[in-house]
């Protein structure tokens, strides 16, 4: 064992991957080569099957355990239905996002979890999927045209099968804000506000946690997308605007007068941590996914969440609405396995996506002609919210080139987050170094 294999061990045994030590320790590539082994080593082999194989080899990164219980009630329900035995290969979230690339270019498993949107374009055009036109000729009917084009890739062929798509937005326990008298925020003054009155109240006013790196970019989104509009945050990630503007450091601006009442402690914490403070009643409200409340076991505190949309900011970006759209995509080895594109096509179908929704019911089927009548009435808000929405965004890292979301924008929300402080010249340089080297 090399000395970098034996620091890459012993810094994955000791609570998972620091990227930014390894980066600096290694370098990127060090990285790169320690993902494939990782990652490989859960795959079901590296040769093409066969058109008739009755096996399927599925990759999945949702390892908290709800998702991963959801998951496996589709894969028992399709080997039911088809005689198709599914292999499940569960790798932590955040392992498999951070290496995916090498996950790819390696022996990827046939079928795996992922994005829509450019994430999954960027992937398809480096020749690392495999297209399922086929598949869509069967289930394109369950699905709205905004999930098609969310489904398509750069050459027009299709990519994605969509399970389910799931809001961002404040989520609180509603018997706390009975016993203080707290009111929905509508726009970023109130939002203030009412966080003044949660911290004279003696609680954490908005809970925050960003160890892992991505949760902060979900209110950088929203906070650009209020001040900015949807479309200029579509045009950021791709670069087609500088990062060396007023409007990019308003954002940031907007976002110091929030910095007091976020969690002081959120570097240090997963959002899992977040989500049991609010839970405990320790924090008055969380920005956050709908899976927030996969935490909630306990049905009285479960019944008890309820959630509001990003307040306005100004005119620009009010029917704009961060909903990620996850679901499955074919490894290009996979394409040559018929059985892997009979369990997407599944998977696209209300009955797969109930099966799904019988185990996880905190995101919001993609499916037209799911069975909502178990929503809740929070289900049913959030699906209102998307419903409304006039633009829907993935989330930075699913809109932006990956290098930039893991290498750049990480890295520079956690310095924000600690000091208040970001260079928006030197991301642009940034940058543009990235983008131009596409």
């Amino acid at each position: 064992m090399t000395m970098q294999e034996d620091a890459l061990r012993r810094a994955s045994s000791q609570g998972g991957w620091d990227r930014r030590t390894l980066l600096k320790t290694f370098g990127a590539g060090a990285i790169a080569m320690a993902g494939a082994p990782l990652l490989a080593a859960c795959t079901g082999g590296s040769g093409p099957a066969a058109s008739a194989s009755k096996t399927v080899s599925f990759g999945s990164g949702s390892s908290d355990e709800v998702p991963k219980a959801a998951y496996k009630a589709v894969t028992d329900a399709f080997t039911k239905k088809s005689g198709i035995a599914v292999t499940t290969n569960v790798v932590p979230h955040n392992d498999f996002q951070n290496k995916i690339n090498t996950y790819l270019q390696g022996s990827p498993d046939d079928t795996f979890t992922w994005f829509a949107g450019y994430r999954m374009q960027y992937y398809a055009g480096k020749g690392l999927l495999a297209p399922i036109d086929d598949v869509w000729e069967k289930i394109g009917g369950n699905y709205s045209e905004a999930m098609k084009k969310a489904s398509t890739g750069a050459d027009g062929k299709m990519y994605f099968v969509p399970n389910y798509n799931y809001p961002w937005g404040f989520f609180y326990r509603k018997s706390l804000w009975a016993e203080k008298g707290y009111e929905v925020p509508t726009t970023f003054d109130q939002l203030t506000a009412l966080a003044k009155k949660m911290k004279a109240d003696g609680l954490i006013p908005i809970e925050f946690a960003d160890k892992d790196g991505w949760p902060a970019m979900g209110t950088f989104d929203y906070l650009n997308m209020r001040l900015n509009g949807y479309q200029f945050h579509m045009d950021l990630t791709a670069h087609k605007e500088s990062w060396d503007q007023k409007k990019v450091s308003d954002v940031f601006d907007t976002w110091k007068e929030l910095l007091p009442f976020q969690n002081p402690n959120a570097l240090g914490m997963t959002w899992q941590d977040s989500a049991k403070n609010l839970g405990a009643k320790k924090s008055g409200m969380y920005l956050l996914g709908s899976f927030l409340t996969q935490q909630y076991t306990d049905k009285t505190v479960a019944a008890d969440i309820d959630f509001f949309p990003f307040p306005e900011l100004a005119v620009e970006g009010r029917d704009a609405v961060e909903a990620p759209i996850d679901g499955l995509l074919l490894s290009k080895k996979g394409g040559q396995n018929q059985s892997a594109k009979d369990f997407l096509a599944y998977l696209g179908t209300p009955e797969g996506q109930d099966v799904y929704a019988s185990v996880d019911s905190s995101n919001i089927a993609a499916a037209k002609g799911a069975d909502t009548s178990k929503f809740s009435p929070l289900t049913k808000k959030m699906a209102d919210v998307i419903s409304n929405a006039k633009s829907i965004s993935q989330f930075f890292d699913r809109d932006a080139l990956p290098a930039m979301a893991n290498n750049v924008m990480i890295p520079a929300l956690q310095s924000f987050i600690k000091d208040g402080n970001v260079d928006v010249k030197n991301l642009e340089a940034q940058a543009k170094s990235l983008y131009a080297a596409q």
